[in-house]
């Protein structure tokens, strides 16, 4: 039959040898990530486990108050939002290593809704869902408009696209952020929660963020993951940012990027967070404690280079964290940056992101 219908013939062969390439492809990807990044139980994780929680709790510097959304879908989409849990955990573990008291409001108060992403859970975000007194703070918000913001010596808004929903237009939100910005208290937010930020109008009459240097969730980064964004969201932040008169730092898609003017410090996306909080920490006026960077930051760190010294710069890098430093790198962080370029037919990059996650396997100890 298949001789008397040749199409067929080469359609199979072409279709067979497309399976046996991608099944090939894929053994050969997950050949190059660890083990040990899949194996690992750290679900039990409690915080007495995680040597930074334990050497500080004699610090005594203040009380910040962070923010979450309470709203838990998109507007007429339905799909499912809320605070982002890996943007809470770290910044609240970090503030209380370094001494401050952290309470949590958001706008209706109670408990609230958060989105988990398993691909970006690590050690600290496992510790903050077993503990007993961060998952009450969580599950017993204090309301907004109870918020005795005297108490306070900073307010953290924490990101997750439910923030573009209900802070905007939250009038206490916007007196606690003019009353502390008047006073010279700091003021931080991260990924979406600068949309807090938006409506902010000073005694001076000018917006708060008036020719502030500001970040917070690109345009680029939310029509990737969102492309009908435009449609779901009251606006995109990036935008929104920019009218109200930001001078609005982009940075490169989903790495670090964290913007500081005077007391107001804004982070771009989730890994942001450490360095953002430790910036929060310096503008309250004290040396953020020694912590060991986690090795999603050392990833982070790669891929930076990379986007700002090319290939071989990354590389060096690499070899000079992996091998010289005995330090861990995140290869699937890696991996998932090279998917996103291949994605955006960015076929070069995704490459090159490919072969230094082969080069981490090679020099990593682990593996040799």
């Amino acid at each position: 039959m298949l001789k008397k219908y040749p199409f067929i013939k080469w359609s199979l062969i072409i279709l067979a040898s497309f399976v046996v390439i991608v099944f090939l492809f894929g053994y050969w990807f997950f050949s190059l990530l660890p083990s040990d990044e899949f194996k690992t139980d750290l679900t039990k994780t409690l915080p007495k486990d995680v040597p930074y929680l334990s050497k500080t709790t004699h610090l005594k510097n203040g009380k910040i108050l962070a923010v979450v959304t309470s709203c838990d879908v998109m507007g007429s989409s339905l799909k499912k939002t809320g605070y982002e849990l890996t943007e809470l955990s770290r910044t609240y573990y970090v503030f209380e290593a370094n001494g401050f008291e952290v309470d949590i409001a958001s706008p209706k108060g109670g408990k609230a809704p958060v989105i988990i992403d398993k691909d970006d859970m690590g050690v600290y975000d496992y510790a903050f869902l077993n503990d007993s007194i961060a998952q009450y703070k969580t599950n017993h918000t204090i309301p907004i408009e109870e918020v005795a913001s005297e108490e306070y010596d900073a307010v953290f808004f924490v990101g997750g696209k439910g923030a573009v929903f209900d802070f905007p237009k939250n009038r206490k939100i916007q007196a606690i952020v003019k009353e502390y910005y008047q006073e010279g208290k700091v003021i931080g937010a991260v990924c979406h929660g600068p949309a807090a930020l938006v409506n902010v109008v000073l005694d001076d009459g000018n917006f708060l963020l008036a020719d502030k240097n500001v970040s917070g969730f690109t345009n680029t980064e939310e029509l990737f993951l969102i492309p009908d964004a435009k449609n779901i969201f009251p606006f995109l932040l990036q935008d929104e940012l920019v009218a109200k008169g930001a001078r609005f730092k982009e940075g490169y898609p989903y790495l670090e990027n964290v913007s500081e003017d005077k007391q107001l410090v804004t982070g771009g996306n989730p890994w942001s967070t450490w360095s953002f909080a430790e910036a929060m920490v310096r503008q309250l006026g004290h040396t953020p404690v020694k912590r060991t960077p986690t090795a999603e930051e050392n990833a982070v760190k790669i891929l930076l280079a990379y986007e700002e010294g090319g290939y071989e710069k990354a590389k060096n890098d690499l070899k000079e964290l992996i091998v010289a430093k005995r330090k861990p790198v995140k290869r699937s962080l890696l991996a998932m940056h090279g998917i996103v370029a291949s994605k955006q037919w960015k076929l070069g990059k995704a490459a090159d992101l490919l072969s230094l996650v082969s080069y981490a396997k090679k020099i990593s100890p682990e593996d040799s």
